[in-house]
């Protein structure tokens, strides 16, 4: 088994991550907190000097998946489904986010995914700068599955209810 500092070397060295200046900064030991941050630099801002936004995208892109596939084990399927992000100021110099699902929530899509088998999650985040301004908002789309789900036991519960 990798240790946490192992696994957030081999992060940050992942291409996406490298490849525009994305850190993951901190991870919490039950893998339930993500906090992470970018700053700008020339091979991450757009043409009017602002970060880029594919980059702001990026910077957001895997963090809930990787919660829930930490959290709910390996008998369930966690794929990103959508995301949405709205601009709503220049980003400029270090921006940073924070990346956490509580105990709670994830006992609620756990319980969920067992009873239905199958659903979408939506969780938002905020990139901040430097003053804790929110920068921009992410609403990502997290679908999550059992791998080994019994239809048969939920059709069976549809029809006698």
């Amino acid at each position: 088994m990798l240790s946490k500092k192992t696994k957030m070397k081999l992060i940050n060295w992942w291409p996406p991550m490298l490849g525009t200046g994305i850190s993951l900064d901190y991870i919490s030991d039950d893998f339930r907190r993500f906090d992470v941050s970018m700053k700008l630099r020339w091979y991450n801002k757009n043409l009017i000097g602002i970060h880029y936004g594919g980059s702001l995208y990026s910077m957001c892109d895997p963090w809930y998946m990787f919660i829930l596939t930490a959290n709910l084990g390996s008998q369930y399927l966690v794929v990103d489904k959508s995301a949405g992000i709205k601009y709503l100021k220049p980003g400029r110099g270090k921006l940073t986010c924070i990346f956490e699902i509580s105990v709670k929530k994830i006992e609620a899509i756990k319980n969920e995914i067992e009873s239905i088998g199958k659903n979408d999650y939506s969780f938002t985040c905020e990139i901040k700068n430097e003053d804790g301004e929110i920068v921009t908002e992410v609403e990502k789309v997290v679908y999550v599955r059992k791998k080994d789900f019994d239809w048969d036991k939920l059709n069976k519960k549809d029809n006698e209810g």
